[in-house]
């Protein structure tokens, strides 16, 4: 008896629905559109709205502000270390002077170029040249800092963008707002919040004690309920501390309050200015103290400007001077206006690329696919940008290009694969879509090369319009692209 040879079971083959819901790519495109749709609709803390979609300040309305610096970055040639030079000069400046490069230093002051040129002489090193503007550390301290000073009005809608030139030099910080009148803007971030604690020594004359730097911690504002006064209490580090009772103890605080009360400074602003108590003064002379209240006034005034030291003190003062450059805003009403427009135009774009797409191929079961695939990729690209960012009318514009673009993708793809419109066997269909990925693919290296450098050079609105691009054309040729073509293989196939 013969063993009958066993027969492989052939694999079953998909075609219609049934293959596309069973295809990878279809299956990722699915599954990360209903991730989008989630992030943008869930409810989520207290938010404002049916989305979480995060609106600029020309979609929202606010403020922006764009802050020039203070201070000179100097280039020198020397012969001995740059180190020595800086300190050289910060002595003969009276100011800061830090080393940035072997040849360059940052001046935290503004100097004429005289001065400049007669410190660097002094200092042995022969002056080359200098600039407005400060060295990238500098730079990314004065981010950090305005970074906290907004979040501490507890709104995350807030970009701060450094401009810097192509050698590194920094001159000029700009900072939009969502949802903050100028006013507050103004005062939030268009200064340089230095707050300084001084004791009257002799008549007019001044001791000073500390900077904000020695402030650990800041409580809430606080009226008090017996007098109505506003005030902000701090805690000193111990070295603050210290340096408090010891100036006191010199100056004669600690024993004659009245004739020398502790005046405290925001911008060289005086916003308190008051004797010791007798136990305040009694603690200090015996020990140091880390407890201090700052006094601002009454009424409306007083708690506004408590508010306003509180921000300073939590979040320190800029490492150098600031001055307004330039500023403007947009109004909630006006910002709602361009909300309207905005969906306004994404509709008629889906619109006139639907009644093009017909027009071409004469075939309506193609123009729904295209027009589901760029609908997809808006759908991912808005899910994504609820967590890294926010829709200004830049980031729209690259949203409308990204749907352009995409139609042109998917022509290529869908005119690649056609032959007198049928599709061709499976092997030569997937042939054919392999090079037409392939060109997408190559397009679209050169569009995100295009778009790297707007990014890197951090140009406020335009960073958002390179990233929503190149975002979506990952998006496009990783993702959708591919499940296009699957899903526009079976309808044709279908079809046939």
């Amino acid at each position: 008896m013969k063993k009958q040879p066993v027969q492989k079971r052939e694999k079953k083959e998909y075609h219609g629905f049934a293959a596309l819901i069973r295809d990878p790519q279809v299956i990722i495109a699915a599954i990360l559109v209903l991730a989008a749709l989630i992030a943008i609709f869930a409810p989520v803390g207290d938010r404002e709205g049916i989305t979480n979609l995060q609106f600029g300040l020309d979609l929202e309305g606010g403020s922006w502000i764009q802050l020039e610096f203070q201070a000179d970055v100097v280039t020198v040639q020397t012969p001995v270390d740059i180190n020595a030079v800086a300190q050289s000069m910060s002595k003969t400046l009276d100011c800061t002077v830090i080393p940035i490069d072997l040849g360059k230093v940052e001046v935290d002051k503004k100097f004429t170029e005289a001065e400049l040129k007669s410190a660097a002489a002094a200092a042995g090193a022969v002056f080359i040249g200098c600039e407005p503007g400060v060295g990238s550390d500098t730079a990314d301290s004065v981010k950090r800092i305005l970074e906290s000073k907004v979040n501490s009005l507890g709104t995350s809608d807030v970009k701060v963008n450094v401009l810097t030139n192509l050698n590194g030099v920094a001159q000029y910080v700009r900072v939009e707002l969502a949802g903050v009148d100028m006013q507050e803007a103004q005062e939030i971030v268009g200064k340089q919040g230095l707050f300084e604690i001084r004791v009257q020594s002799v008549g007019d004359s001044t001791e000073h004690v500390l900077y904000g730097d020695s402030v650990i911690s800041v409580q809430t504002p606080m009226m008090d309920p017996e007098t109505g006064v506003w005030g902000v209490g701090f805690t000193l580090d111990d070295a603050g501390a210290l340096a408090l009772q010891q100036v006191c103890i010199e100056t004669g605080a600690t024993k004659n309050p009245a004739a020398h009360p502790i005046n405290m400074y925001l911008d060289s602003e005086m916003v308190y200015s008051a004797p010791l108590s007798y136990e305040l003064a009694l603690s200090i002379s015996k020990h140091p103290v880390n407890q201090l209240s700052a006094s601002t006034g009454v009424g409306e005034e007083g708690k506004q400007k408590a508010q306003e030291l509180e921000v300073h003190l939590r979040a320190g003062a800029l490492p150098v001077e600031v001055e307004i450059a330039g500023s403007g805003s947009t109004s909630a009403a006006l910002g709602d206006y361009f909300k309207i427009i905005c969906v306004i135009a994404g509709i008629a774009a889906l619109a006139a690329v639907a009644i093009t797409v017909y027009l071409r191929y004469r075939v309506a079961a193609i123009v729904l696919p295209m027009v589901l695939t760029n609908v997809a990729e808006i759908v991912i690209l808005l899910g994504i940008s609820v967590f890294i960012q926010q829709l200004d009318l830049a980031a729209i514009a690259a949203l409308i290009a990204v749907l352009g673009t995409g139609i042109d993708q998917l022509v290529i793809i869908t005119d690649e694969v056609m032959h007198e419109g049928r599709v061709p066997s499976k092997v030569i269909y997937l042939k054919r879509l392999k090079r037409a990925l392939l060109i997408i693919m190559t397009s679209a290296a050169t569009v995100i090369i295009a778009m790297f450098p707007l990014i890197i050079m951090d140009l406020s609105t335009l960073k958002g319009f390179a990233i929503i691009n190149i975002l979506g054309i990952l998006i496009g040729v990783l993702i959708t692209r591919p499940a296009y073509g699957r899903i526009v293989m079976e309808i044709l196939s279908k079809k046939n």
